[in-house]
Parts: structure tokens; sequence; C-alpha cells
């Protein structure tokens, strides 16, 4: 029986928190005499930081630029005491799992787990905006149960945004390309109006590189290798109104594709700590990497092939 694959896509946040105790500002922050609340909260990735400050007193001394050089540590600042009350969002959390043979009970444990650490560590998975998405290319697709977390079933969904990229239940990047053509389109207005304010052809092209160029290569290792003719001359048309309004030639997506693909394949193979690092393996030669077998075309116009493939060549 083929595998399929379900994903979970969460957000977690904790619920409401008032900041208690009372500690000195550091000197360093440029305030005297008074003393201030702190509040330090861990997010889902762990990582510990202050999030908040509530000044009792007024603040006094120092100059304004050297007061607001260490802000970054000072989310808000409120005076007189007024009492605060925070929500910190952590960033969305994706589980995978593989079902085989229709054994789902590794990935519904992971799901528990998690629900668990939530729970444990004060943070709430926002329900509103958890769903599943199963990726099976069975051609006789059986009934899966719902999910169910905190009593609550999560929606199955046949695309779902993450990183700003839009994946789809069937692996096609039809509606992540619509969606990147409609926003770098919208781009090109901005290129229209400072072509027609004369500025020089270096700085267009900055622009393009920094406003519509992004948008095009966003996540492009990922997506670009099994995007369609079509699509690819729908996406080459925009990059080409944006030659015609600068006046100058600007890279391709393919030559942008192929280079950011080696570029992110050198850094794996030079970090050991990598989890693709084992699928770069060198032949005995050491100066060419083994080729992926692939049975699908889907596979063989993913990463990790065509990382190998462009390294060789």
């Amino acid at each position: 029986m083929a595998p399929s694959l379900r994903l979970t896509d969460t957000e977690a946040t904790p619920p409401s928190v008032k900041l208690t105790g009372t500690e000195a500002m550091p000197p360093s922050l440029g305030l005297t005499n008074t003393k201030a609340t702190k509040a330090s909260l861990t997010g889902i990735d762990g990582h510990r930081g202050y999030t908040s400050f509530t000044v009792t007193d007024r603040i006094l001394s120092g100059k304004a630029n050297d007061f607001f050089i260490c802000t970054p540590l000072l989310t808000y600042i409120l005076i007189e005491n007024v009492s605060i009350d925070l929500l910190k969002f952590a960033d969305n959390t994706t589980v995978i799992g593989l079902i085989q043979d229709g054994d789902e009970s590794a990935y519904r444990q992971e799901i528990e787990q998690l629900a668990a650490w939530c729970s444990l560590n004060n943070l709430e998975l926002n329900m509103l905006k958890t769903v599943e998405m199963i990726v099976v290319f069975r051609r006789n697709t059986p009934a899966v149960p719902p999910l169910t977390i905190m009593n609550s079933t999560v929606p199955t969904v046949e695309s779902f945004r993450f990183l700003c990229t839009t994946i789809s239940q069937d692996l096609k990047w039809d509606t992540h390309i619509d969606s990147i053509i409609e926003k770098a389109q919208q781009r090109l207005y901005f290129l229209r109006q400072l072509k027609k304010f004369n500025l020089p052809q270096e700085l267009l092209t900055q622009f393009y590189s920094a406003v519509i160029e992004s948008v095009l290569c966003m996540s492009i290792t990922v997506w670009f290798g099994s995007a369609t003719k079509s699509d690819i001359r729908r996406l080459q048309r925009t990059v080409g109104t944006a030659e015609r309004i600068i006046g100058a030639p600007l890279p391709t997506l393919q030559e942008l594709y192929t280079s950011r693909v080696r570029k992110r394949a050198q850094k794996i193979t030079l970090d050991p700590s990598h989890p693709g690092h084992l699928l770069f393996d060198l032949l005995p030669s050491g100066q060419r990497y083994r080729a992926a077998t692939t049975r699908t075309a889907r596979h063989k116009n993913s990463f990790f092939p065509q990382a190998s493939y462009l390294l060789n060549s």
C-alpha cells in the first residue's frame, strides 16, 4: 500500500501574562531614579527574552538618541505604573507524519505530545488557525478519520500557506505561482513610477532586485524545478516587462534558480549537522556526487536530485 503524508499546521500563543516583581533598571539604559517590572517569556522555540518593562517613575536623564539606542530591549514603556497584559505569539509549527499501511498511531501520538507540551509551557494552540492537509497519490483514497486536538476537530484543507509559500495537496505549484505573479505585477507599477522620475538605471535595477525579484524568487529552490513550462513563461514575462522598463538586461529565473540551488547545496555539503547532508554522497573518485535514485518526475524535479545534478555539471 502506498504511503500517505499528513501535515498539521498550527499556531500557539500563551494566555495573558501579568507582569510581577520589581527590579532596578540597568544604568546603561539611560534611566535614573526609576524602577521597572520585568517579565521574561519562553517561546515555542525555547528562546527566552525580555518582552516588556513598566516604568514606575519618570524618565529623567540621558539624551534622546542615547536612550533610544537601548530601546530594542523595551517592547513597551508605560508611565505611571499602568498595568500591562502581554500576549506573545509563537511561530507557526508544522507536524509532518508519514503514514504507512494505514498506521497513524505515531502521528497522532506526536500531536498529543505537542498539545501537552504547549499546556505545560503556558501556550495555547490557536485552533482557529490549525489545519491539516493530507498528501496521497493513490487511485482509491480511503476515508481518513478526522484529527482531534483538545476536543476540537481540525479541518482538512487542500492547500495552506507556510512561510509565504502556498503548498497544495497535489504538490503542484500553480496556486503559489499565481500568487507571486500577482504580487510582482502590483510592484511593477512602482517601478514605472520611478522610471517617470528619471531615476538612473542602477537604482531601478536595485529596486527591481529588492522589491520584485525577491517576490519571484521566494522559496524558488523548492518549486521552480516542478513548475510547468507555461508557468515559467508567465513568470518570465514579468521579468521581461521589468527589463523593458529599466532598459537593461536582467537575470532569468532559470539562472537565478540554478545559482541558488548550487549555493544552498554547497552549504549543505559543508555542514555535517544539516539533516540533508548525508544525501550528498561522493563517489569513490571524490569529484562527483552519486545521483539520486528517482521513480517519479515529481521526485526527480525536487531540490536534492536537482542539486546533485547541478553540482556534478
